[in-house]
């Protein structure tokens, strides 16, 4: 298996935002995303610690699946399983306990309103075509850019804890 690499950790400041950044790449294969999700969650949870926050259990669960599902979109559909191309991640952890996560691939994009609605009668029993769906879903902004080929991802403190 391929290990990651080009790990940086980079303390920032930014419009008086005090953030931490995570950036990591590695080639498009699928058995590092599982062990690179757990560690992004870990390197989230700790960033919330060192502020005096935690990352709640629910939050820890929308952000690993909606990683996941963005990890193997990047690396199948977009990089189309090339071992020669790469996947960039990056993590920002703000004080206030607001994360986000961008995920880039190096194919050609797609058109995101162009994909069928998992929920539609037709496409209950679809084998596939449920990530950006549970992405939505799980995160409190998900919105994609440069025609596709990078996706952006924020949750909020605890947002999805029940009340």
């Amino acid at each position: 298996m391929s290990q990651p690499h080009t790990l940086c950790l980079v303390p920032c400041i930014s419009h008086g935002v005090f953030f931490v950044e995570l950036r990591q790449s590695f080639p498009s294969q699928i058995q590092p995303i599982s062990p690179f999700v757990e560690r992004l969650i870990h390197f989230i949870a700790k960033a919330r610690s060192l502020v005096g926050s935690e990352i709640g259990y629910f939050d820890r669960l929308d952000i690993g699946i909606a990683l996941h599902e963005a990890l193997a979109n990047a690396i199948v559909h977009g990089n189309q399983e090339d071992p020669d191309k790469r996947v960039y991640v990056v993590c920002r952890c703000t004080t206030g306990g607001e994360d986000s996560i961008t995920v880039q691939d190096e194919g050609q994009g797609f058109d995101s309103d162009a994909v069928p609605d998992p929920t539609a009668p037709e496409n209950l029993l679809a084998k596939h075509g449920r990530g950006i769906y549970l992405m939505k879903t799980l995160m409190d902004e998900v919105r994609f850019e440069q025609g596709g080929a990078l996706v952006y991802m924020r949750k909020k403190p605890n947002a999805g804890q029940p009340k």
